[in-house]
């Protein structure tokens, strides 16, 4: 008797099995992310970086401390630079890097070694595939930036309490530098996942990442209101207003719930294309 007489559609799995629960495939996927060595070592050394370019600026700040005079004392002091020291641009630029290409390496790892075909003839619910990989994401992302945002505060302001000038996490502005920087962690990586669902291949979605991360907040300037529209939508340029202290006035300002409001849609858009880029395309 055949497949098809015997009530099994050819192709499918039999009509009276149940459907994999999201649950279950959100533990299939951390099982998938968890067996990824090179995931694991890139967050490491990432973590390391970060913490690193946090607490060397601030130990820079302590060992001249006494080089500067009482005005520069103040000025430091009144202009919120121990708060800026929590989290540097710098150490935002690599962490921002770094987690867009995580992401981006959940989906593409399977499209490079051909693996999304066994998954997706397993689950043919392709946009359950796609949520439960940004499940994955989002939970290992989310626990990355907090590790990184909330150990870089903590050390930074260590160091600058030795010369009494820290803040601490109750202080004005501080609680949101902290989550702000956190945050930023799983929508760059969600927005690599999208990247990886529309793009497929490694080497031209780490470009689109680094086009996406680093250059296109440095091209948008607040010189016009078209280039400030535009540049105030991007995630990187949203943390950048997120951690300013005393936002200096500009031709066209923004607001702190414009700038949470551009994680939200960045996070929301990411997870909708990453399921419309494995739903609608083949393999």
């Amino acid at each position: 008797m055949s497949a098809t007489g015997a009530g099994m559609p050819v192709g499918g799995l039999d009509e009276t099995e149940p459907r994999p629960r999201l649950r279950d495939l959100v533990a299939a996927e951390w099982i998938k992310l968890r067996s990824l060595r090179s995931a694991w070592v890139a967050q490491g050394v990432t973590a390391v970086a970060v913490i690193a370019l946090n607490t060397g600026t601030a130990y820079d700040t302590y060992h001249y401390w006494t080089d500067r005079d009482a005005a520069e004392r103040a000025q430091f002091i009144r202009d919120g630079l121990p708060l800026s020291e929590a989290f540097t641009v710098n150490a935002a630029m690599v962490m921002a890097l770094a987690l867009t290409a995580l992401g981006a390496l959940v989906i593409v790892s399977e499209y490079g070694s051909g693996t999304m075909r066994t998954t997706l003839a397993a689950v043919p619910a392709r946009r359950s595939v796609a949520a439960a990989k940004a499940v994955v994401v989002t939970a290992v992302a989310t626990a990355f930036g907090a590790f990184v945002a909330g150990a870089s505060f903590a050390l930074t302001q260590e160091i600058l309490n030795r010369r009494e000038v820290g803040v601490s996490i109750g202080d004005p502005g501080a609680l949101r530098v902290v989550l702000a920087s956190a945050l930023l962690a799983p929508v760059c990586a969600l927005a690599g996942l999208a990247l990886g669902a529309v793009i497929r291949q490694t080497a031209a979605t780490m470009i689109a990442a680094v086009l996406v991360v680093l250059v296109l907040p440095l091209v948008f300037t607040d010189g016009r209101h078209w280039s400030a529209i535009a540049g105030h939508a991007m995630p990187f340029q949203a943390w950048i207003r997120l951690t300013a202290f005393g936002h200096t006035p500009t031709a066209f300002p923004w607001t702190i719930g414009g700038a949470w409001t551009v994680y939200a849609t960045w996070t929301l858009g990411a997870v909708v294309l990453a399921a419309a880029g494995v739903h609608r395309r083949d393999q």
